[in-house]
């Protein structure tokens, strides 16, 4: 069986918001599974240097038309949110919490915290509004807050970031198929021709 796609994304990544819509499905097509990996982009961008998209003179705000441009052409809903960036430890710290229990409660966990903030512009830097989010689908909070507190669940978000730069990761969102890596929600397609024809 064909190895499954690395997703590798932010939560805060509006790129890797688009791409969390649209890549289950595209793999599935390909009889493909996809392994959900969220890690911390500041930490990408100390390594590169690169400064935030947005704060970037002239690409700033081509970027800001982009994400919503992006949005309509992928047919994804998308509200740009008041605040930006946000810090996302928490809710990637219960990913990979959740994971550990339910591999389905941790993908339908990853789907409403994108939607929350890029849909319902939520603060989901706010560990309340992340057991709020996880209430949502069934999962107790207060066992939530618990789970992301401990060394071992801190200290995966961290091997999975620092994995993530291992493999090459220059921003996100970021694939790793059959070994070759496609940066952005753009190279959507070009995973598509990969997965059709076995490689280009």
């Amino acid at each position: 069986m064909a190895e499954p796609i690395e997703f590798y994304f932010d939560f805060s990544s509006p790129y890797s918001y688009l791409a969390s819509e649209l890549i289950d499905d595209l793999a599935a097509k390909y009889g493909r599974k996809v392994k959900w990996r969220p890690m911390l982009l500041g930490v990408v961008f100390q390594k590169t240097g690169q400064p935030l998209l947005v704060n970037v003179p002239l690409k700033g705000e081509y970027s800001l038309r982009d994400f919503s441009r992006s949005a309509r052409y992928f047919n994804v809903p998308f509200k740009f949110p008041a605040k930006f960036p946000m810090s996302t430890v928490s809710a990637a710290r219960a990913y990979y919490w959740l994971h550990g229990q339910d591999c389905q409660k941790a993908r339908q966990f990853a789907h409403a915290a994108f939607r929350a903030y890029w849909v319902d512009g939520r603060d989901i830097s706010d560990l309340a509004v992340v057991q709020e989010i996880a209430a949502g689908i069934g999962i107790d909070g207060t066992a939530l807050a618990a789970g992301i507190a401990t060394p071992e669940i801190k200290e995966r978000l961290k091997v999975e970031t620092d994995t993530a730069l291992a493999k090459g990761m220059c921003g996100a969102p970021y694939f790793v198929v059959d070994n070759e890596p496609f940066w952005g929600a753009d190279r959507l397609p070009q995973i598509e021709k990969w997965l059709q024809t076995g490689g280009f």
